[in-house]
């Protein structure tokens, strides 16, 4: 395939393509039934079956657990489909698990067990969508409009970040929490009706013969991940944040609580602020990398964007000053680390062949996802250790353990031009 300038004007026009627009609008309606779902199920457990703190967490705990046990496996099996097909299909399945559950809690036979098992069904739907949207678009556009796509489809996953627990919370409270479960169906249930008017036929790859067995393609794309440079260095950077950004995490939601004495509504605020900056990330991200080069770019905002969290532990008291740096260091990490991400998806697409798209991007959410769980446990142990303030300051610290990964690799030499 040629590889037009990135200055022409096709490479502008991925706005033009009605496809894509139906996949934005897709993506755009299953990120917000997503992350409504993530408030409404924990909230339908505690408000109208009375769940307990442990119940809880083991809610939370059930519906993320996919992640770590399916993504490989979705990588592979994503390969071997149309992105289309896997998006529509979980779609619709979402919509009816959903739907399934808000009629029973209408009817009140929805119990705990059930609500589990809702959770962990939506959630690997879920893996499975994220996966193969993450190779859709590189089957749906040139890889010379990789950066504007990326920066589009991810501004809305921003925003639905932003609105869909907002929304999922009002709606719990205005209605009730069953039919706050059913709006979530309708969101799956838009996005099935959109993708599935998607009408350019992808060109998966073509396989001959019998098909190797699914752990022979989780070896595949585990041995192309370890064996590219780039994708090397994205996903041991990825591992690295995720480490170290669940342990600050972990310390962070107590130090704003306990050392700086801010309420459970400041401490929603300040985290807030991530979104709108993600948003200004997104944008960012479609121009500055072909203006400065994608290498400079992925490493000085990652450092910038991590960097800003080193900027807590310095503040003290619960004042409208110290409110007003959260927000600023908030809104200063959302940005960065939001520009980092879709620089780096779009630079994992262009070096990933068509037929190893799901399972390159398996195999990083893998690598990165999979240590966020031994982040914490550190994160907690050492704040019982050596207090919050210091804890806070060492993990912040960590995390510019990303940004060093990506100098010294060879994505810091990366130009204006992606590597097609």
């Amino acid at each position: 395939m040629p590889s037009p300038s990135p200055d022409s004007s096709a490479s502008s026009s991925v706005w033009r393509d009605a496809d894509f627009r139906r996949l934005w609008a897709g993506q755009t309606a299953s990120q917000l039934g997503e992350h409504t779902t993530l408030v409404v199920l924990p909230l339908f457990a505690v408000l109208a079956l009375d769940a307990g703190a442990g119940q809880l967490g083991a809610l939370r705990a059930v519906g993320q657990a996919p992640v770590l046990l399916l993504s490989l496996l979705a990588g592979a099996w994503v390969d071997r489909w149309r992105a289309s097909t896997v998006m529509v299909l979980t779609d619709a399945a979402r919509a009816v698990v959903l739907g399934a559950a808000a009629v029973a809690g209408l009817l009140g036979l929805l119990g705990l067990p059930a609500l589990f098992v809702a959770a962990f069904t939506v959630g690997a739907l879920s893996v499975l969508f994220d996966v193969a949207y993450q190779a859709s678009l590189v089957r749906l556009v040139r890889r010379d409009q990789l950066l504007k796509g990326n920066s589009a489809l991810e501004g809305s996953r921003s925003a639905a970040q932003i609105g869909g627990p907002a929304l999922g919370g009002a709606l719990v409270s205005l209605l009730s929490a069953p039919v706050a479960a059913a709006s979530g169906a309708l969101f799956f249930a838009v996005s099935f009706m959109s993708l599935r008017r998607i009408r350019r036929i992808e060109s998966v790859p073509e396989h001959h013969g019998r098909a190797p067995r699914v752990r022979h393609r989780i070896r595949d794309g585990l041995r192309f991940v370890a064996g590219h440079p780039l994708l090397r260095a994205v996903c041991l950077a990825s591992a690295a944040f995720q480490f170290s950004y669940a342990a600050t995490m972990t310390v962070y939601l107590l130090f704003l609580p306990r050392e700086l004495h801010l309420s459970g509504a400041t401490v929603g605020l300040t985290l807030a602020a991530t979104g709108p900056g993600a948003l200004l990330g997104s944008v960012l991200a479609a121009r500055l990398p072909r203006r400065y080069g994608h290498g400079v770019v992925v490493v000085s905002a990652a450092v910038l964007g991590n960097g800003a969290l080193l900027w807590v532990p310095a503040l003290h008291g619960s004042s409208a000053v110290t409110v007003a740096a959260l927000l600023a260091i908030n809104f200063v990490f959302g940005a960065f680390g939001q520009l980092v991400n879709v620089t780096v998806m779009s630079v994992r697409q262009a070096v990933t062949p068509d037929g190893m798209q799901g399972r390159a991007a398996a195999t990083i959410t893998f690598a990165g996802m999979g240590s966020a769980p031994l982040g914490s446990l550190l994160g907690g142990f050492l704040a019982q250790g050596w207090g919050l303030r210091t804890s806070l300051l060492v993990t912040a610290a960590g995390m510019m353990l990303s940004p060093a990964v990506m100098a010294a690799s060879p994505l810091v030499r990366l130009g204006r031009r992606l590597p097609l």
